[in-house]
């Protein structure tokens, strides 16, 4: 009886050591599982972000854009009709220019305000203020008038401007195209084309104004160019 039960506790303790063993060894397992997991995130080699370098646009705004020098020039001119010379052809029947007819002409440039509709050139064509006469106007182009040169309203011919300043040919000048209107007192915008002296890098508007016809029959014009460079 003492054996048989010796037997037995010898069993259950058999019995319990290998459950405690199984035990210890799932619970060891998961133990190295669990380290194995937190070495390999640990050990894991942080990715870096790679940013590519910013490139810096070179476009200029407003705000950088070199601004330019405006300046304000505002003057008369008398043309002397004696300087002026037309084509052979297209004519109108009482012999004027016609519509395309090509031509030029000169005149005298004065200070604004010299002159009204009439005034600025003697008959001979000479200067009427030569005191105050400040350089030459030289214009060359056609007319776009179906009327001709007669013509008293809206287009009436296209036109090269030259406007030399001061008595030494080529020193100073400015270029202006466009239109000029038979209209009394109305302005028109013409294109400042260049220039050369002061006004080499000329850009900007011309608006000219009609005054009427001085004595000589030529034109008398008022001026005021904005002159960018």
């Amino acid at each position: 009886m003492i054996f048989q039960t010796s037997t037995k506790l010898v069993k259950i303790a058999n019995r319990v050591c290998k459950q405690n063993l199984v035990a210890t060894i799932v619970a060891t397992a998961a133990t190295l599982t669990v380290c194995s997991g937190a070495m390999a995130t640990t050990d894991q080699t942080p990715q870096k972000n790679i940013v590519g370098a910013t490139e810096i646009s070179s476009i200029q705004t407003k705000s950088n854009r070199p601004s330019s020098r405006t300046q304000v020039l505002r003057f008369d001119v008398a043309e002397d009709a004696t300087r002026f010379v037309f084509d052979d052809a297209p004519l109108l029947s009482n012999g004027f220019p016609a519509y395309g007819n090509s031509f030029v002409t000169q005149g005298y440039i004065y200070p604004a305000g010299t002159l009204n509709g009439s005034n600025g050139v003697n008959a001979d064509g000479s200067p009427e203020f030569p005191a105050l006469v400040q350089g030459r106007w030289v214009c060359r182009g056609w007319i776009i008038s179906e009327e001709g040169a007669v013509a008293s309203s809206g287009e009436f011919v296209i036109t090269q401007q030259l406007y030399n300043f001061g008595q030494e040919l080529g020193n100073n000048t400015i270029v202006s195209d466009g239109w000029e209107i038979a209209d009394v007192g109305v302005p028109v915008a013409r294109a400042i084309t260049g220039g050369t002296g002061r006004y080499s890098n000329a850009g900007g508007e011309a608006v000219q104004k009609f005054l009427g016809f001085n004595t000589s029959e030529g034109v008398n014009l008022t001026f005021e160019l904005a002159v960018e460079q």
